[in-house]
C-alpha cells in the first residue's frame, strides 16, 4: 500500500496559477466520485487553501495513482502545470508537515491544522476516505499537536492575516489612525481584523455576504457591518482594504476601482488581496493612487519569521521524523487491508 500526494502550493506556483486549480466545497462531492473511478485508488483527501491545493490518495501502485491525481487536477483547472509528487514515506513526512504548519508560508501558523481537519472531514463525509488515510489523518492531528506543544514554532505571528497587517504596518507606520474595511468574514478575516485591532486600529468595517457573520464579527472587534451590497460605498473614507472573500470572480475591478478613485479625490488606498481565487483583479494596480498587494506579496515579511524560527524548524522536523518512521511501520504491517 502506497500514499501518494499531488499538487502544488505557495512555493512551487504563484497565486495566478494557485487559484486555477482552488475547488470549492461544493465540488468536492464530482471530486472524489472522480477519484474513486481510477483504477488502483482506494481513497483519497483533497486539501484546498489559499496556498496550496494538494491530493492524498491511497492505492496499490505509485506510479498510476501519480499519473491519474495529476491528470484530474489538470482537468479541473484546465490547464496543466507542474505539480510536486511525493509517494512513501515523503508523502507521510509533507502531511505531517502541512498540519504542523511547518509548510506554510507563515511558518507556525495555526489555521491549516482546522483546515487539514475540515479536508479530511468533507473526504469522510464523502466516503472516499478508507482505513490507511484514515489513520494516516488521525496521526497527522496527533503530530501537529506534538509539535505545537513540544516547541516554540506557533511563537509570533501565525497567520496569514497577522502577516497581512504587518505589511500594512510597514506602508503606514503607525496604523491607529487608520480607517480599514475587511471584505469576508470567514477565519482569515477574523484573525485579521483581531490583528488590526492589536495594532490600534479604531475603525473597522466589515462586510460579509452573511451580513449576521460581518456583525458578529464587527461587534468582536468594537467595529462596524455593512451589507456586502453596500461595501463600495464605505471605500471613499478607508485607507486600507483587506479581501478574503470565496467570491469566484473579481470583486475590484478596473472600472469601479477608477470610479471609486475619483470619489476619493486622489487619496490612495491601500488593497491587500489575501483570497485565493483573487477579489482584486490585478489591473487595478495600474490605476493611479491604487496600491494592490495579493497574498505572494506577504513572501518577504514571512520569509522573515522563518528564518527567526529556523532553530525551532529543526527540533520540529526531528520529531515528524519519528512520526513517520512509526507510521510506514504500521503501513507495512497493515498494507493489505481495505477497508
Amino acid at each position: 500500500m502506497n500514499i501518494v500526494c499531488v499538487g502544488m502550493n505557495h512555493a512551487s506556483a504563484p497565486v495566478g496559477v494557485r487559484e486555477r486549480f482552488a475547488v470549492r466545497p461544493q465540488e468536492m462531492s464530482q471530486v472524489f466520485h472522480d477519484v474513486k473511478a481510477m483504477e488502483g485508488l482506494t481513497g483519497a483527501v483533497m486539501l484546498s487553501t489559499c496556498n496550496r491545493v494538494e491530493m492524498y490518495a491511497s492505492g496499490g501502485s505509485d506510479v498510476k495513482a501519480a499519473e491519474g491525481l495529476t491528470r484530474l487536477l489538470h482537468d479541473l483547472a484546465g490547464v496543466e502545470v507542474p505539480l510536486y509528487v511525493h509517494d512513501t514515506p515523503g508523502s507521510i513526512r509533507h502531511l505531517f508537515r502541512v498540519a504542523s504548519g511547518l509548510d506554510s508560508m507563515v511558518v507556525g501558523e495555526t489555521e491549516i491544522f482546522g483546515q487539514v481537519k475540515q479536508a479530511y472531514a468533507s473526504a469522510a463525509a464523502c466516503g472516499a476516505t478508507n482505513r490507511h488515510l484514515n489513520k494516516l489523518f488521525q496521526q497527522a492531528f496527533r503530530v501537529a499537536k506534538h509539535v505545537r506543544t513540544g516547541t516554540q514554532i506557533t511563537r509570533g505571528a501565525t497567520s496569514v492575516g497577522a502577516v497581512a497587517v504587518e505589511l500594512a504596518g510597514q506602508i503606514f507606520g503607525n496604523l491607529a489612525g487608520q480607517r480599514v474595511m475587511v471584505l469576508g468574514a470567514g477565519r482569515t478575516s477574523e484573525l485579521t481584523a483581531r490583528s488590526l485591532v492589536s495594532r490600534g486600529v479604531q475603525t473597522v468595517i466589515v462586510s460579509n455576504r452573511n451580513f449576521e457573520r460581518a456583525v458578529r464579527l464587527a461587534d468582536d472587534m468594537g467595529g462596524v457591518a455593512i451589507p456586502f451590497d453596500n461595501w463600495q460605498h464605505a471605500i471613499p473614507d478607508v485607507d486600507v482594504i483587506i479581501c478574503s472573500t470565496s467570491a469566484p470572480h473579481y470583486l475590484l475591478t478596473p472600472d469601479k476601482m477608477e470610479a471609486l478613485m475619483e470619489a476619493r479625490s486622489g487619496r490612495p488606498v491601500f488593497v491587500i488581496d489575501l483570497a485565493v481565487p483573487r477579489d482584486a483583479d490585478p489591473g487595478i494596480s495600474g490605476i493611479d493612487g491604487v496600491f494592490l498587494y495579493d497574498i505572494d506579496s506577504l513572501e518577504g515579511i514571512a520569509s522573515q519569521a522563518r528564518n527567526e524560527r529556523r532553530g525551532e524548524m529543526e527540533r520540529c522536523e526531528v520529531m515528524i521524523g519519528g512520526h513517520v518512521s512509526t507510521f510506514v511501520e504500521w503501513l507495512q504491517t497493515h498494507e493489505h487491508q481495505r477497508s
